[in-house]
């Protein structure tokens, strides 16, 4: 095993100044313009200037500790392991073994493309939430990454590599090595188009808005903003609704680009044992998902997408880190009547049936009777405050009703051999294809109103990255409950 070290490349440097500065943007922008202002007028130049002076300390010292950081970087293989190098005062060594990797997520960012870089994420099956990776290789060429994949690939099979002087692998070794590639989904350009003006993205946005405002509520001038927007409103109640619908129309427009540009060019291929994700425009992802890490798949029909026939599709894996180790879009929009034929080619033992076993009719009422306990004194408290236009309020028990009943008509379930099949509904249509030696548990809820009209909800357990998802029948069959329990006990060590 070659014990050469490398280091990264120099833009590392950068990119590490960048992080640095994009985690602490909230106490610069604070402490420049929160405090810079009020100094001025004291006399003295350097306390005038005070919070620039400790600015400009602040972007320097980022600088040196990227470079730091660059410079102090260096990893290398050795004993079927990949060894990690770094720290300043306290240097610190991380090794992985080899057949501990799960897999290599690549990311290519605005300052990797020029230069042909890549960062590399290592995942492993211990990887937590709250750590991203097992290690990351922050700026390494395409080549450099092709030898990691070589050298972990050689240590799993048991072959000996053979290095140049270089250190770069002989083309016979390449050429025998080179994995094959297998494209099984490609996202069309209607499709990304579709996913992008139908995204929630939104909501996140304004989400962040809100965020950003509760931040800097000091430095806001409401009082300000105030007296414009009063002013504004008497334009009339047309213009006013004409801005409003122009703000969201812009607030949209970006939720449509950033979709855009973070699903462009979304394909799913097969490679070997694993599947492997690549999406991105400005920064373009891979992400590798071994197939046996697979615990779950689902069909996931938002109802504005559903009126069109689209859907989305999901998969759960064991292990990773963040969110993408858990919940993994694997087809985030496709029309539902072409998703059966790349979901077999990547999973030939699912069985896409649909789920044929529906609820019984007395278990409606327990889709929307718990909703009335809060419902009632809701109801109540808008009547007696705003009357009677709080009469309106009595709309919402119709509306709870009747997404009650489209649960419960939504609902259903079925087993095909080893494999179990649920339906739900919270919002969305979710299918979950669930193979029995992935579920980690199985359990049947009653309380005294189930026991009474003999029925029962249904909640089965599967891992979810370092979590667990979990898929719910509610207010089933009771004898159909305890046969789903007892399929579940029966040999579930040997299916």
């Amino acid at each position: 095993m070659s014990e050469t070290r490398y280091k990264l490349h120099w833009i590392t440097a950068i990119i590490e100044v960048l992080k640095t500065a994009k985690d602490a943007i909230l106490p610069i922008i604070v402490l420049v313009f929160a405090n810079g202002l009020n100094d001025v007028g004291s006399g003295k130049w350097y306390l005038d200037y005070l919070s620039f002076i400790i600015f400009g300390v602040l972007i320097i010292a980022f600088f040196i500790t990227g470079i730091i950081k660059w410079k102090r970087f260096e990893y290398w293989f050795e004993d079927n392991e990949l060894r990690i190098e770094y720290g300043l005062f306290v240097k610190k060594k991380r090794y992985i073994p080899f057949d501990r990797i799960q897999s290599l997520d690549y990311t290519e960012g605005i300052l990797h493309r020029p230069f042909k870089l890549v960062k590399v994420k290592v995942e492993t099956a211990g990887s937590s939430s709250s750590k991203k990776s097992e290690a990351e290789l922050t700026a390494i060429t395409k080549e450099a990454a092709s030898r990691i994949e070589m050298e972990i690939a050689q240590a799993k099979s048991g072959k000996k590599e053979t290095l140049l002087e270089n250190g770069e692998l002989p083309e016979i070794i390449q050429a025998v090595e080179e994995p094959q590639r297998k494209s099984v989904f490609t996202m069309s350009s209607k499709g990304l188009l579709i996913l992008a003006t139908t995204s929630g993205g939104i909501g996140i946005i304004l989400s962040g808005v809100g965020i950003f405002l509760s931040q800097f509520a000091e430095m806001i001038p409401f009082q300000w903003m105030y007296e414009e927007i009063s002013g504004f409103i008497k334009f009339g109640l047309l213009i006013v609704a004409i801005a409003v619908f122009l703000g969201f129309v812009f607030v949209w427009g970006i939720s449509v680009a950033m979709t855009f540009l973070a699903y462009y060019g979304f394909t799913v291929s097969l490679e070997k044992e694993d599947i492997v994700i690549t999406r991105g425009l400005l920064e373009k992802k891979r992400m590798t998902v071994p197939l046996n890490r697979v615990q779950s798949v689902r069909i996931i029909e938002n109802p504005f997408r559903q009126l069109f026939g689209y859907a989305a599709v999901a998969i759960d894996s064991a292990g990773g880190g963040g969110a993408e180790g858990a919940k993994i879009n694997l087809f985030p929009l496709v029309k539902k009547a072409d998703i059966y034929g790349p979901l077999k080619e990547i999973f030939p033992d699912l069985i896409l049936d649909e789920p044929t076993e529906k609820l019984p009719a007395r278990g409606k009422r327990f889709f929307y009777r718990s909703d009335f306990l809060w419902m009632i004194p809701a109801i109540g408290a808008l009547t007696y405050f705003f009357f009677p236009y709080g009469l309106l309020s009595l709309l919402i028990v119709p509306v709870i009703v009747l997404f009650g009943l489209w649960q419960h008509r939504s609902a259903a379930y079925g087993i095909s051999g080893n494999q179990l099949t649920m339906r739900f509904r919270n919002l969305s249509l979710q299918t979950a294809f669930l193979m029995k030696k992935r579920i980690q548990s199985m359990e049947m809820k009653q309380n005294y109103f189930h026991k009474r009209k003999s029925v029962a909800t249904l909640a089965t357990n599967i891992k979810s990255g370092m979590s667990t998802f979990s898929a719910q029948v509610h207010h089933m069959e009771e004898s159909e409950a305890e046969k789903l329990l007892s399929w579940y006990e029966k040999n579930s060590k040997d299916a």
